[in-house]
């Protein structure tokens, strides 16, 4: 013959059991969540309750880099009116604005969620 059998060895001393070997990608897991997951999720909370605290005479910066001011910021709309120069006024969508300032030009942090009073 040309190829000869091959004959299974006995198995020897036991291998890690199966927490063993998945240990490690339970161990990526954690360390992706604690250091990419968690904090991405923090910044668009705080993204989403700066947007939605805009309010008109605010300062915005959008993602595309037009700065302007907000003339009407409707509550619960998804868009709101920014003058970007002398009379000229651009409607721009919420979720495109990136930075908010106050009238002073303060950057604005985002304010806690307010609880309804019953």
């Amino acid at each position: 013959m040309i190829i000869s059998p091959a004959y299974a060895q006995a198995a020897g001393a036991a291998g890690p059991g199966i927490l063993g070997q998945l240990f490690p990608f339970i161990l990526i897991f954690v360390v992706f969540y604690f250091l990419l997951i968690r904090p991405q999720q923090k910044r668009a909370k705080e993204h989403r309750q700066l947007v939605e605290s805009m309010k008109r005479g605010d300062i915005v910066t959008t993602s595309g880099g037009i700065r302007g001011k907000v003339t009407k910021a409707a509550e619960g709309s998804e868009t709101v009116e920014v003058e970007i120069a002398s009379g000229v006024s651009v409607e721009v969508v919420r979720a495109t604005i990136s930075e908010v300032r106050d009238k002073d030009g303060n950057a604005m942090k985002p304010s806690a969620p307010e609880k309804k009073k019953k």
